[in-house]
């Protein structure tokens, strides 16, 4: 029996995904007031990236239904937490083996998973105005809400920005946090394959695990440890994208250059508004 009627949409919901054999695996309410999680089995990127759109539409679908507005913003209400949409990542070799298992290797990962995480966090700074394509992605990465906004990679830590779960075997995977699903998932499952395999092609090694909460570190304890924060918001986002050779080729140019001027537009739109935050904390002092 559902307590309300969020619960009886969400339940709604995962019955119809189901029926339409998406494997819902949990499904939950969130910190977040009205805010709701549903995690699918995994699947290959291309079928989980058209898994995803019809999941928004379901989803939004079947909220109107029962006259609810169900959005995908990543950061729709101030103080509160954010939405996000974390991507748990392995690769499959063509025998069917788990390519990240390696019981023997350090956290029982393989080289290939460490050099893959490697790639996604040495691109991961360059990769963001895909993975966070919105004004409002950046008002969801900032300290205190279990968003990531630096670039470490932990076993337990839910302050870093690639968590590794605890499974094993079949189930070694790693989790990326920073993506929202307010973004193009087909753009963003490129990008983030890109950055891994990268990362295996070159051979790029992480350093090692923080631990740490690293929202309570000082900025000299953060550089101590080689942690870089994320973008801050779109602009800077954009900027380090447009420097990016990888990001580049993986996009192609046609697209890469498009996208660029496009959400170049946005952010220009966005930073020439004059908010009502400014005018009462300006409008009498100044």
């Amino acid at each position: 029996m559902a307590l309300d009627e969020g619960e009886e949409v969400r339940k709604e919901i995962v019955l119809s995904l189901d029926q339409m054999g998406f494997e819902c695996e949990a499904s939950h309410h969130e910190v977040g007031p009205g805010q709701h999680e549903v995690d699918m089995r995994y699947g290959a990127a291309l079928t989980m990236a058209d898994r995803l759109m019809t999941f928004k539409l379901t989803v939004k679908t079947i909220a109107m239904k029962h006259r609810l507005w169900a959005s995908f913003m990543p950061k729709p209400i101030h103080n509160m937490a954010g939405s996000g949409m974390h991507v748990h990542q392995s690769l499959a070799l063509t025998n069917g083996k788990n390519a990240f298992d390696d019981p023997s290797g350090e956290f029982g990962l393989s080289d290939n998973a460490l050099k893959y995480l490697g790639g996604l966090l040495r691109y991961a700074k360059e990769s963001s105005a895909i993975l966070n394509s919105h004004v409002n992605s950046y008002k969801r990465l900032i300290p205190g809400y279990e968003a990531p906004c630096y670039v470490s990679w932990a076993n337990r830590n839910r302050s870093s920005l690639i968590r590794v779960p605890a499974g094993r075997g079949g189930r070694t995977r790693i989790e990326l946090r920073n993506p929202d699903p307010a973004g193009n998932p087909y753009l963003q499952f490129a990008v983030m394959l890109a950055c891994g395999l990268e990362g295996m092609e070159r051979g790029i090694m992480p350093p090692e695990p923080v631990e740490k909460d690293i929202y309570h570190m000082s900025r000299e304890e953060r550089t101590t440890n080689g942690i870089e924060s994320l973008p801050e918001n779109l602009g800077h986002a954009l900027s380090l994208m447009s420097e990016s050779e990888l990001i580049r080729r993986t996009l192609g140019d046609h697209i890469f250059e498009h996208y660029l001027t496009i959400k170049s537009q946005e952010w220009d739109e966005y930073r020439s508004q004059v908010t009502d935050w400014e005018v009462n904390r300006y409008l009498s002092l100044l």
